[in-house]
């Protein structure tokens, strides 16, 4: 397995999950409903996503991304989260990380490597003790580790480890990996599935931020897999693609977290993976050569309807998503 290539890997290791999983399994036929419709209609990407838009110049453009994504986790603290109004609690990370940008300009790899858990409170409008407090003093490790990082091996330059990559996603993913946050490998009846989901998203974010072209050309961008989080199982779930055994369902209704690195998290997200590569073949068999990434954003977008977010989603307490 060695030699095979990353996004392979991840497949591979996906589908076994989903060929073994005892919580999580896929409904066929709603998941190939569901790849008719998206086949037939073709839906466009709602713009809800600030980490996906440009600043007025490409060093801060890539400073914002690169900056969001070492903090784009936590959804396992969310609910204690101090929301913006009508924004989850990534969004308000998001604009809070955007606002900061727009007012003060993008923070050096020098000051990543001085914040604290206050700066992190005081930038997205939280709390620094309790719940909240225990999410912001991660924040501030991870905007540690970054600017180290950036220091180390890029010579402090944000833009230095996507040029290191030389236009391929799957080597971003890896370079990113030496950051201890972004190692989101996780071990499923002793093999590796290695997800990546921060380093992956980073991909994407920097494409669609820099049309790509530049810094957000990669040529291996429809190798991504989707983005695995809690909130596409979820928008699965509730689209009935997703079927899960009645204890989790039901645990994750009660609004109890579940283990990070546990069978049943790992399977909720490497069975959603499976369920949308396999929701890709379809749309491919109906003539619409789509990506797993687009399918991803059309998910992720549809789960912000406050009719998938009545329902509640898994939550695990980490720091890949």
């Amino acid at each position: 397995m060695s030699g095979v290539p990353l996004f392979e890997r991840l497949r591979e290791a996906c589908a076994e999950v989903s060929r073994r999983a005892r919580y999580v399994r896929i409904d066929d036929q709603n998941l190939e409903q569901l790849a008719a419709i998206l086949a037939r209609e073709r839906p466009r990407v709602p713009d809800l996503d600030p980490g996906r838009r440009e600043f007025g110049d490409r060093d801060t453009t890539v400073a914002y991304v690169v900056t969001l994504n070492a903090i784009n986790f936590g959804s396992g603290w969310f609910p204690h989260l101090r929301k913006h109004k009508g924004q989850s609690g990534y969004l308000t990370i998001a604009h809070g990380l955007r606002e900061r940008f727009e007012k003060e300009g993008a923070w050096t790899a020098s000051q990543l490597m001085g914040l604290q858990a206050a700066d992190c409170a005081r930038t997205f409008g939280q709390d620094d003790e309790g719940d909240a407090g225990e999410l912001m003093a991660l924040f501030a490790k991870a905007l540690n580790e970054l600017g180290a990082f950036l220091h180390r091996e890029h010579r402090a330059r944000f833009a230095g480890p996507v040029e290191a990559a030389r236009g391929s996603a799957a080597a971003l993913v890896e370079i990113l990996a030496a950051m201890p946050f972004y190692r989101d490998v996780s071990i499923y009846e002793g093999f590796e599935v290695p997800f990546y989901k921060r380093g992956q998203i980073t991909c994407s974010d920097l494409h669609a931020a820099f049309r790509g072209k530049g810094l957000g050309e990669f040529r291996d961008l429809d190798e991504l897999t989707i983005f695995a989080d809690n909130l596409v199982p979820h928008t699965l779930r509730m689209l009935q693609v997703l079927l899960m055994d009645v204890e989790l369902e039901a645990t994750i209704d009660r609004e109890e977290e579940i283990t990070p690195g546990g069978e049943a998290e790992i399977e909720i997200r490497a069975v959603a993976l499976h369920a949308v590569e396999q929701i890709v073949a379809s749309c491919h068999r109906r003539g619409w050569k789509v990506n797993a990434g687009r399918i991803d954003n059309l998910l992720w977008s549809r789960g912000q309807s406050p009719e998938i977010k009545a329902r509640p989603r898994h939550r695990a307490r980490c720091t890949f998503y």
